[in-house]
């Protein structure tokens, strides 16, 4: 069983400390809305950009997210070991309403712009000057997706008691593309209800987080998964849908580009397309239908994608 909730989502914004003198290198890179301190926000705008006034107490009291991307692991590179991602979704899914701030070094721009879509996070960018064309590149392909207003969907729910225990195995279940929702209590609309300390599911075993959500996996079983992801670990999904229709965001925190990626998805769907970062549009392939659910590959995937789905009538 599937549970629906709404999904706001919305452009994150370039917070820009240089002067008006920049206008020109900010309208090469198609950067056209910018958040400033109050006393440069009039400046701005009449130098023709769309402009949120955000003051340095404003922006010290938003959440900090780290710099999304495939983090380093000392003592434990091996060809053999799954590469340690860095992530935020779960942060958002978490706390949906809290306001976030990245500070992201060069090179990392436009997969912070992209994860923070994909989440609807209310999210402000600190950048490196050196990514503009990038970042400006995925800003405009961000606000030329079609609108599609559709709810979340999860499979299970975790119970948050606000812990960092919690928080990591929520971190591991979206890794894994394990869909929850964090509630505060137990709800009978989700086949699973996890809460941590309780004998079913106690504090030990989560102490193990990559280990834990292997067991939400074992219980909730793959065949009642709604989503399943073939042939990459490096990539973190987000998926919208009603009775209808479907939207999934494929973020690629690689580094590299991915070539005809598998997905299985509970449902039965007809024709879809992709929307990928820096190349446009592209057909599915070798879209199948069986057993209540339908599969087909993605070819090409740059940073980020996004898959629109019409549901089978």
């Amino acid at each position: 069983m599937t549970v629906l909730l709404p999904l706001v989502v919305s452009l994150p914004c370039v917070y820009w400390m240089q002067g008006t003198e920049t206008r020109a290198t900010l309208a090469a890179a198609a950067i056209e809305q910018l958040c400033v301190a109050p006393e440069r926000a009039d400046a701005w705008r009449a130098a023709g950009f769309t402009v949120t006034p955000l003051s340095e107490a404003e922006l010290a009291s938003r959440e900090a997210l780290p710099s999304p991307g495939i983090a380093p692991r000392a003592g434990l590179a091996s060809p053999t070991r799954s590469p340690w991602i860095v992530a935020s979704g779960w942060r958002v899914t978490r706390h949906p309403g809290t306001k976030y701030v990245y500070d992201v070094p060069a090179g990392k721009a436009a997969l912070a712009a992209a994860e923070a879509f994909a989440y609807g996070a209310d999210a402000v960018l600190k950048i490196d000057p050196v990514d503009l064309g990038t970042l400006g590149r995925m800003l405009t392909f961000l606000a030329a997706l079609p609108a599609v207003d559709l709810p979340t969907v999860s499979d299970v729910a975790i119970v948050d008691d606000g812990s960092g225990l919690t928080g990591e195995v929520m971190n591991l279940l979206a890794r894994r593309n394990l869909l929850f929702q964090a509630v505060q209590a137990p709800s009978p609309r989700f086949p699973l209800n996890i809460r941590i300390g309780t004998p079913e599911y106690p504090r030990e075993d989560a102490a193990d987080p990559s280990g834990f959500a292997l067991k939400i996996r074992g219980q909730l079983t793959d065949e009642r998964r709604t989503l399943r992801v073939y042939g990459s670990e490096v990539v973190i999904c987000r998926l919208t849908g009603d009775a209808g229709r479907a939207r999934l965001h494929l973020i690629n925190y690689g580094g590299r580009e991915i070539e005809g990626l598998r997905i299985r998805l509970r449902g039965i769907y007809g024709g879809g397309e992709a929307h990928v970062a820096g190349v446009g549009r592209l057909s599915l392939e070798d879209q199948v239908v069986a057993g209540g659910a339908t599969e087909f590959s993605v070819p090409r995937i740059t940073t980020y994608a996004v898959i629109d789905l019409e549901a089978s009538r």
